[in-house]
């Protein structure tokens, strides 16, 4: 029984509970001192609220078939220029990573992604390229863009709409940057495909009042962000709302698999087990790395020990890492420790936990991007995205 159990799990939801027991374990000995692990759990309950809620939320937008809706009116926009069809596309992950969360774009949007490059008839890999690039370089304006951010924000007391205004010029320039490195890299392969004459046929939902209902719920948790409620309850109270529709209008959707267990499992794990390393030893590491001086240099070695940290670890621990070496003084080190963690991890594949997301998708597509030319891309990515980005932390932030 536990065998036919255990054979259904993917390799990710294995790796999930993998972590989580041996996290656990780590506690059990104290290697890690059980009034840590509560701590952390602390400050852990509000980050999983949102996770786990904007998620769902995210899921039933995508039943309301919105993405999909989105999608076909781009192509339509494009009018078979593939330049301008991967632009626009660019555009929707760029914003669906700002508004939405990372994760949301690296398991919802590949699918819609892929299924675009298909129906054009272009090579799949420059859409999936842009999808996890911007899921991650995309996710610096909003607290809610990336879990990072949200210990950010609360480590510097800025609410979301100052925590945008502090972070909208980087974040222009690293989605500057990574459309150009897409370009130079995947798009112009893609260019040589040519265009499509064939006129694409409009999508038609299946539910319109879903569908409105679904692109209101986004609506509101935005406005609710830009206002100032706390991000786990507007995505809670969205994620409500749409539910109760789909009670009435499709209840069979409303099933255990909207719940993201997987990631709430990989998030826990991940996080004891990573600060049982960091308190023998990777924390030790990451203080000669980051320093603890202020000014330029001090952001500058701070971005430059979350990125490598990401590619090695994951960029969640790699910034509580960091965190807690950054002095509590030292605001914009902080803010260049979170540019590293949040544009960095395209090098490895476990650098973000959207990275490993959006591969399950691409894998279960059939669409495959060799591990040595990801990493190859990633590092030239990196390198000018975040010279370009911390410029703009510096300069105009």
């Amino acid at each position: 029984m536990r065998a036919s159990a255990l054979r259904r799990l993917d390799a990710f939801e294995i790796a999930a509970l993998g972590l989580l027991v041996l996290g656990s374990s780590f506690v059990a000995t104290g290697l890690l001192p059980a009034h840590d692990a509560h701590a952390t759990w602390q400050r852990l309950a509000p980050l999983l609220a949102f996770l786990a809620t904007v998620v769902i939320l995210a899921r039933l937008v995508a039943e309301a078939e919105v993405f999909e809706v989105v999608a076909v009116r781009l192509t339509r926009l494009a009018g078979g220029d593939v330049l301008a069809l991967l632009v626009l596309c660019a555009a929707f992950a760029a914003l669906t990573t700002m508004f939405l969360n990372l994760d949301t774009t690296a398991v919802l949007l590949t699918p819609v992604m892929l299924a675009t490059a298909a129906r054009v008839g272009v090579a799949a890999v420059a859409f999936a390229m842009t999808t996890v690039w911007l899921a991650n370089t995309a996710s610096l304006l909003l607290p809610v863009s990336n879990l990072t951010n949200l210990l950010a924000a609360d480590r510097v007391g800025l609410s979301p709409a100052a925590f945008a205004a502090r972070m909208a010029p980087a974040q222009l320039a690293a989605v500057a940057v990574t459309m150009l490195c897409l370009w130079a890299l995947y798009w112009r392969r893609a260019l040589r495909d040519g265009h499509r004459d064939e006129p694409v046929a409009a999508h038609e939902p299946g539910d319109r009042l879903l569908l409105r209902l679904a692109g209101g719920a986004c609506a509101v948790f935005v406005a609710g962000l830009v206002a100032g409620v706390a991000p786990a309850l507007a995505s809670s109270a969205c994620a409500g709302l749409l539910a109760l529709a789909f009670a009435v209008r499709r209840p069979a959707v409303l099933r255990a698999r909207l719940i993201p267990w997987q990631l709430l499992v990989f998030v826990v794990g991940l996080f004891l087990v990573v600060q049982t390393i960091t308190e023998h030893g990777l924390g030790a590491i990451m203080h000669a790395l980051a320093g603890d001086g202020g000014g330029t240099i001090g952001v500058l070695r701070g971005a430059g020990a979350g990125a490598l940290a990401s590619n090695v670890v994951n960029n969640l621990p790699a910034y509580v890492a960091g965190e807690a070496v950054v002095p509590a003084a030292n605001h914009d080190q902080l803010l260049g420790l979170l540019v590293g963690t949040d544009v960095g991890p395209i090098v490895a594949p476990w650098g973000s936990l959207a990275t490993l997301l959006w591969y399950q998708q691409c894998r279960a597509a059939g669409v495959r991007v060799p591990w040595r030319t990801f990493a190859a891309t990633g590092a030239v990515a990196v390198t000018a995205t975040l010279a370009a980005t911390l410029a703009a932390l510096v300069l105009l932030g």
